[in-house]
């Protein structure tokens, strides 16, 4: 009898997955005749307005008070009220990514939804031209899915790690529509380090979101306070002997965005020589915080990035 409420009950789910992902899809596809930039305004205003009332509110308010003891709580609710809106906004914007990214490299000049400086452009040219693998990472900052729609735009060897949906028919939309526009998708699979290394070996460029709490990370500091990083991005240039680097998008006003990367950042290396795992993960959570400090209200405050066992450590 057990063996067969089981069965009923992921048939069930099953179920309710196939009409949860094609109510989704079929939200996103008709999403797509409203305009970028209204269906953001929108997504914005909506956020804006429910977001204070659920519990992710109170776990973005207590660690921004935390990270920002010296802001008052008025700021702090400035902050959140940001918060909640660029999450809106990035929603909204998701049903749009293939049409987002407007820059012409020939033309910097032009008036686009994108702004790049010299030193970026010519950071990025670097990684398109020297025929070497490297390793990006990036944070839940603004739109952080517009790095990879770049670098698929300029035809960019790349591959970037994703954590796929539950539910297989949104995932499977989404790895349909994705690829398209951001190369290569490497799902957080049991077979991700393997699929990982082939793309490095072959010259790819491999992407990958490092900020979010990671139960067997190592110890790093971020905001004055321990937490744990997954040291994955750290291994591999261990292992592959690859640059790093980091890239982030800023929203700026009017639904427009600055896409920026950094120079190669090196790996703090041991007495032999070898990458130090641990610093280099610290090292690259020290640049993602000052991106967070630059822009606070742009972070994605809302899972937690502190533990209290890691406290007590």
């Amino acid at each position: 009898m057990s063996t067969l409420k089981r069965k009923l009950r992921r048939g069930t789910k099953r179920a309710s997955d196939a009409i949860v992902g094609a109510l989704a899809i079929g939200l996103l596809r008709a999403l797509r005749v409203v305009t970028p930039d209204t269906l953001a305004n929108a997504g914005g205003r909506f956020m804006r307005t429910i977001g204070p009332l659920l519990r992710e509110n109170n776990i973005a308010r207590a660690q921004l008070t935390a990270a920002f003891p010296e802001k008052s709580p008025a700021d702090i609710e400035t902050i959140l009220a940001g918060v909640w809106d660029n999450l809106g906004r990035m929603g909204a914007e998701f049903a749009h990514l293939d049409r987002l990214w407007d820059f012409d490299p020939e033309n910097p000049n032009k008036n686009s939804r994108i702004q790049l400086n010299d030193a970026d452009i010519e950071r990025f040219r670097t990684l398109l031209n020297d025929g070497k693998p490297a390793l990006v990472f990036a944070a839940h900052l603004a739109n952080w899915e517009l790095p990879a729609i770049c670098a698929a735009t300029y035809k960019l060897d790349s591959a970037v790690l994703y954590r796929r949906p539950n539910i297989k028919k949104l995932n499977d939309w989404i790895t349909e529509t994705r690829a398209a526009t951001m190369g290569e998708l490497i799902s957080t699979s049991l077979d991700a380090p393997m699929k990982i290394s082939q793309a490095l070996e072959r010259g790819a460029h491999v992407g990958m979101l490092v900020d979010q709490y990671y139960m067997r990370g190592v110890e790093v500091t971020f905001f004055g306070r321990k937490t744990r990083a997954n040291p994955l991005i750290a291994r591999l240039a261990q292992h592959f002997d690859c640059p790093i680097h980091g890239t982030r998008i800023v929203r700026l006003p009017g639904n427009r965005f600055r896409a920026e990367l950094t120079d190669e950042i090196k790996p703090v290396r041991d007495a032999d020589g070898k990458v130090d795992i641990a610093a280099t993960m610290q090292k690259i959570m020290t640049v993602i915080e000052g991106w967070v400090r630059e822009h606070p209200e742009q972070w994605l405050w809302l899972h937690r990035r502190w533990r209290p066992e890691d406290d007590k450590r």
